[in-house]
């Protein structure tokens, strides 16, 4: 199997603004794309994205998986980069009709398509450097994709950073490469020196993300994970694992969460501690690693509640259970 995100269909849908309008979309080749070297996004990173998924369910159907929470954040994105201002019911469209297309190729469970729509700042103008792009494209791009826990459901280690931060603190509920691009080499310092997989940044003990995913700690019946603000993601997969769990009678507390309280928590029998986000679902995390000690979330092992709300998740996905929260939109 390829590695996640690297097959592609051979189209994908692409819109231009032009300064005044979006172009109609059209169905172009996948590596078809032609920037100015002058162009916004290359020198000033005006770009955002997202990632969300079409499954297919037994009968043979196409659902996305709620395509409005992405298509907003999209458009909230664009708002905070100062790009232009997309139209959402267009670029709705253009998901579903990509999709369409290429319905064929969504794969069966434990697959999916993983969809990447993408906005950028084309403006040729080097010069704008505290100006945004008054043009740009919108593209979006199909990658079919299999069992993410294909080799196995291991638990992850994380590193907890209490100095760094992911990115600047008000561009964190933006979804821009740059944001993850400040996030590589502190990931890659960690897996170099304690073989962590991740980064948990908790800048002055305030536990936030890691450089893909939210941060959920499991204790109990309670899930809690800290309050949105402007200083990180604002995941839809992490949305819609909390609202399972108040689905399920857990309590949810959306607070602040210090180092300290973590680890005292962590250390509990019976705790859980995961990575939420679109590729995995929900992640089981089994150890911290703080000041070089590491420290074993609950058994260290998948947790039974991690894997059950992964589960009805994944269940309400693929059509094997009531979608009562109309998450699901039929291509």
């Amino acid at each position: 199997m390829a590695a996640f995100g690297t097959v592609f269909m051979p189209e994908m849908a692409i819109s231009w603004f032009d300064g005044s309008n979006w172009s109609k979309a059209e169905m172009v080749a996948s590596d078809s794309i032609q920037l100015h070297p002058g162009a916004h996004v290359l020198h000033y990173s005006s770009t955002c994205f997202e990632g969300l998924k079409a499954f297919r369910h037994e009968d043979g159907s196409i659902k996305v998986f709620r395509i409005d929470r992405n298509i907003a954040r999209l458009a909230q994105s664009s708002r905070l980069l100062a790009l232009p201002e997309i139209d959402e019911e267009a670029t709705t469209n253009m998901i579903l009709d990509v999709v369409r297309k290429y319905a064929d190729e969504v794969p069966a469970p434990p697959g999916s398509m993983y969809i990447r729509p993408t906005h950028f700042g084309t403006e040729p103008a080097i010069g704008k450097a505290a100006a945004p792009s008054h043009t740009s494209c919108q593209y979006v791009l199909l990658s079919p994709v299999g069992d993410y826990f294909a080799g196995g459901d291991a638990s992850l280690r994380l590193l907890l950073d209490d100095q760094g931060m992911r990115c600047a603190p008000h561009n964190g509920m933006i979804k821009s490469g740059g944001n993850y691009a400040s996030a590589l080499r502190p990931i890659m310092a960690a897996r170099e020196s304690v073989q962590a997989d991740q980064v948990l940044f908790c800048p002055d003990g305030d536990v936030q993300e890691t450089g893909a995913a939210n941060f959920l700690l499991i204790d109990g019946d309670e899930v809690i994970t800290k309050a949105l603000d402007e200083s990180f993601l604002h995941g839809v997969t992490r949305d819609s694992i909390l609202t399972i769990a108040r689905d399920l009678g857990m309590k949810v507390s959306e607070r602040q969460l210090t180092v300290d309280e973590l680890l005292e928590r962590a250390a509990k029998p019976g705790c859980e501690a995961a990575l939420s986000g679109t590729a995995a679902v929900l992640a089981p995390v089994g150890t911290l690693i703080y000041k070089g000690e590491e420290y074993k979330v609950g058994s260290g092992k998948p947790g039974e509640t991690t894997v059950r709300l992964r589960q009805a998740l994944n269940d309400i996905q693929w059509g094997n259970a009531e979608d009562k929260h109309g998450w699901l939109t039929s291509v």
